[in-house]
């Protein structure tokens, strides 16, 4: 037995450890645990409450959001360590089956290739492979605790044992957990009355029957009790365009079939199968149901020869029955590998079972099987492997799934985010467009579209596209909050306002909007309130870096530098990648007069971004005061080819190119360019400018338009009471009208 446990987790591991290097995926991985405020935080007291107060992806299942919530609290957000607790708890559940079996039958090697098809089988990868799925190892975790808790329980009363209260009380313990993990334990006392048929051997007679149903009575009533409450929550149910009734059997019993092919013939599989648009056609639908009638038949014909065939075949439709949609509980999965975890024990058994009962006759039986067997493990680990190994990256899925499936609006929708996510914007909008040829009615479609083109520069379409999705879904919040930042683009600042404001009344916990709604009001000088706006977003989002990092820069303009600082560090750690935050992050070293720590930011800020134009001039800034001219010119330079309409650069390197002390790095023409240009732009108002494209004149030799351009700056700069730049400038003219230029040494 111990061999055989060893095995069952060696195996897991060669087809799931490979998880461990996986990331998380954009299919409820976000929404579960990667962008879920409470779940980041790890495990509270107030996280426990919202865990069993609140749905996640139309689920209630508040022990795996506790157990998301304790995977937080020791890997943080590597993904890696949330993997590897699916991976561990799949191993566990492999060995309980086998443990379970042997101890209902009394059989090894049958219980024992039972689990490792369960083990290492390819419709498993769904279930283990993605952290989301949690609530099927989880939940199969306590499901099976609960089968060898009642066949504990069995054997204890058989022979009226002091423990069987025990164990039953174990039995209802575990039954409770696991429907905290996933509802769809509720037909968990139905398995129980066919173990007591079959292999149990406590009912043969109709009065054993209603004592064994009265004896479950418990059980059912917390079945009855967790729908109830699973039923309060919001979001459990579809209710936006749900399929006709008849549409929903006929689709069920399809499923049913589909599954069935799946386990004997594991190809194809993929992340989501669509509902087709038009229904299933009646044909396949009469087909599935005589087949599964038929089988059915078989399975009560055989019933007392080969018991096994009967309780496998109930197993397996019992289970299914919580997830065959005839409540529809989603409103694009026609079906899903991750509903077979559990049924799919049923149909092993009964065909292990039953090949081991007809091949009790054959010579050398033992080595058939055991060739058999070595085969059909052996294939299902490469196959388990391969299918695993599509889990690795949202890209990965979606193009998988789209290899297997058609019409597929869902994988196009999330393989286009995934796109998009990677900078192949393109790429995006193509996926993005092939999902609404499918689902053109599709508001999240439109939004995420709109998005697209607005990264790719295509303002109008963009804004068009979020009103589409607007249109559709009016309380749309991410399509509002896009609407308003691409209004807030284009410079009209109210209206972006009032869209953030629309988007915070239907989302008040949207962190998104309401730090682009304090970025508006930052733009607009209103300080405060936009400090208040960010306050609220970390509330929301205390891990958001963005929103940090506008705090910090909110902070820094009322003065307040440490508070600032302290913000543009702790976004930084949070987010090593955010461009903005090291870019801030040099601004605030550059007003404390750390010029190492500057630029050591800015540097990192290029790493991330070089074509991000204001680190180049800042990063020029922090070289200049530590007297690295030639970087300064270097970067001022990179920062023009970047955005040539800097003037405030334009003045920078112009200075420089007609002041500098190093020869080899002096220009006076390309100093007049630069600086008339600046000049021009800032309408010759700015005796900054002025002052330097004096300085450029006098390097050309042009003195006396260096002096008369001085003199004009000199002016302004009076009548702006600019005393220090006037007496600067008082000085040189003097340098001017002696035929000498301005050589400045920067310290």
């Amino acid at each position: 037995m111990v061999c055989v446990c060893a095995f069952l987790t060696l195996a897991v591991l060669a087809v799931f450890g490979q998880t461990s290097g996986f990331g998380f995926v954009n299919y409820d991985d976000a929404e579960n645990v990667s962008e879920n405020p409470v779940v980041e935080r790890g495990l509270s007291a107030q996280a426990v409450g919202w865990a069993f107060t609140h749905a996640q992806s139309s689920n209630w299942i508040p022990l795996t959001t506790l157990s998301h919530m304790v995977d937080c609290q020791l890997f943080g957000l590597r993904a890696g360590g949330h993997h590897l607790v699916n991976v561990l708890l799949h191993a566990a559940n492999a060995v309980l089956l086998f443990l379970v079996l042997r101890l209902m039958t009394g059989s090894l090697w049958r219980g024992a290739f039972v689990a490792a098809l369960f083990a290492v089988h390819p419709l498993r990868a769904e279930s283990v492979a993605w952290v989301s799925e949690r609530k099927d190892v989880l939940s199969g975790f306590f499901f099976l605790l609960t089968l060898g808790a009642y066949v504990r329980y069995a054997h204890e009363f058989k022979v009226q044992g002091s423990r069987f209260k025990v164990y039953y009380a174990l039995c209802l313990v575990f039954f409770v957990l696991g429907l905290l993990s996933k509802s769809m334990l509720v037909t968990l006392p139905f398995i129980l009355l066919l173990l007591d048929w079959w292999p149990l051997g406590r009912w043969r007679h109709g009065r054993e029957f209603l004592r064994l149903l009265g004896e479950k009575i418990p059980l059912f009533a917390l079945a009855a009790a967790t729908c109830a409450v699973a039923a309060l929550m919001p979001g459990q149910v579809v209710t936006t365009h749900p399929l006709p009734l008849m549409e929903r059997v006929g689709n069920a019993l399809v499923s049913c079939v589909v599954y069935l092919r799946q386990t004997v013939f594991p190809a194809g599989l993929a992340a989501s199968y669509p509902i087709p648009p038009n229904g299933l056609p009646m044909m396949k639908t009469l087909l599935a149901l005589v087949l599964l009638v038929g089988i059915s038949a078989g399975a009560v014909v055989w019933r007392k020869k080969h018991p096994c065939l009967l309780l496998g075949w109930l197993w397996y439709l019992v289970m299914l029955v919580p997830v065959l949609g005839i409540i529809q509980i989603s409103k694009d999965a026609a079906h899903a590998d991750r509903y077979t975890y559990l049924p799919g024990i049923g149909l092993a058994v009964a065909g292990t079972w039953a090949v081991g009962d007809w091949s009790a006759g054959w010579k050398h039986r033992q080595a058939v099987l055991g060739g058999i067997t070595i085969v059909i493990i052996g294939a299902l680990l490469v196959c388990g492997h391969i299918q695993a190994s599509y889990w690795r990256d949202s890209q990965s899925l979606w193009t998988h799934t789209l290899a297997c499936t058609s019409g597929n609006a869902l994988a196009h929708l999330r393989l286009g985010a995934a796109l998009a996510k990677n900078g192949q914007t393109e790429g995006a909008i193509g996926q993005y467009r092939e999902a609404l040829k499918i689902k053109p009615d599709d508001a999240e479609i439109h939004s995420n579209l709109g998005l697209a083109l607005f990264q790719a520069g295509q303002m109008e379409e963009a804004i068009g596209q979020y009103h589409q999705a607007l249109a559709l879904a009016p309380e749309n919040a991410p399509a509002r909050n896009y609407l308003g930042f691409a209004l807030f683009t284009k410079g009209k600042t109210e209206e972006a306002i009032a869209q953030y404001l629309k988007a915070l009344e239907s989302a008040p916990e949207n962190a998104e909007a309401r730090n682009n709604l304090g970025f508006a009001l930052f733009a607009q000088g209103k300080t405060d309130e936009a400090i208040a706006q960010y306050r609220l977003a970390l509330q929301a989002a205390p891990e958001n870096a963005g929103a940090l990092s506008n705090l910090g820069n909110a902070l820094l303009r009322k003065g307040d530098l440490d508070s600032a600082m302290a913000c543009f560090k702790k976004a930084a750690a949070l987010n090593p990648e955010q461009v903005e935050t090291w870019y801030n992050l040099g601004n605030g070293f550059l007003q404390t007069g750390d010029l190492e720590q500057a630029v050591a930011s800015y540097r990192q800020a290029m790493r991330i971004n070089p074509r991000y134009a204001d680190t180049c001039a800042n990063l020029g800034v922090a070289y200049f005061k530590t007297g690295q001219v030639k970087q300064a010119m270097d970067s001022w330079q990179q920062a023009l080819e970047i955005n040539p309409g800097q003037v405030y650069v334009q003045n920078n390197l112009a200075w420089l190119l007609a002041t500098t002390p190093d020869a080899a790095l002096r220009d006076g023409s390309k100093a007049v360019a630069l600086a008339a240009q600046a000049n021009q732009s800032s309408g010759n108002r700015n005796p900054t400018i002025l002052h330097t494209l004096a300085a450029a004149y006098a390097e050309t030799r042009s003195y006396s338009l260096a002096s008369t351009t001085a003199r004009r700056g000199l002016e302004l700069a009076a009548q702006q009471s600019n005393v220090a730049l006037a007496a600067t400038i008082e000085k040189e003219i003097k340098l001017y009208d002696a035929g000498k230029p301005v050589r400045d040494t920067p310290r």
